[in-house]
């Protein structure tokens, strides 16, 4: 098990994120940070679109864009059951899209996956951190649920600061 990050290293790992406003600069920042917390290998961020009910990462480590329906993958019953799932043995479970493994050449191996709420209670997306040696266990879920938490108000900040600049430099107001 590894080790509980301290409440100080956090609040200093929060000071350095505020500033950095746009999700292009923040989410390596989060990712690296998760990972070094949690011990594990990598860690993908989901954002979550109600309108096309989809999920893509805009931070996938290792790999290019993934791309999800809300009702397929590890990912999309996340969203569905909104809590935190843990699962060691993921070619053992129906709901994993070992597809994504044969796409990128990665092997999963166990999956954290942790839905992310906006300041309304709804899921703006879902972090999921991969591959912890020994597998995942509820006090990294405990830990993983907290730091979802604590990053969700940057993150809504920063996709509606990423939205807004995308519409402005389309022209449209």
């Amino acid at each position: 098990m590894t080790p509980a990050p301290s409440y100080s290293a956090l609040a200093e790992f929060g000071r350095a994120l505020l500033n950095r406003p746009s999700l292009q600069e923040g989410l390596p920042m989060i990712s690296e940070y998760a990972k070094q917390a949690i011990g594990a290998e990598r860690c993908s961020i989901f954002v979550y679109n109600p309108k096309i009910q989809m999920l893509w990462t805009t931070l996938s480590d290792g790999t290019g864009k993934i791309m999800v329906h809300k009702d397929d993958g590890i990912v999309g019953h996340t969203v569905k059951e909104g809590k935190p799932l843990l699962v060691n043995d993921p070619y053992e479970d129906p709901r994993f899209l070992p597809l994504i493994d044969k796409k990128t050449g990665f092997v999963t191996k166990n999956i954290a996956s942790i839905p992310i709420f906006d300041s309304n209670r709804q899921i703006i997306g879902v972090f999921q951190l991969l591959n912890k040696e020994g597998g995942f266990d509820r006090e990294d879920a405990r830990f993983m649920i907290f730091f979802a938490h604590y990053i969700s108000g940057y993150l809504e900040l920063a996709i509606l600061f990423d939205d807004e600049a995308t519409l402005l430099a389309k022209g449209i107001e």
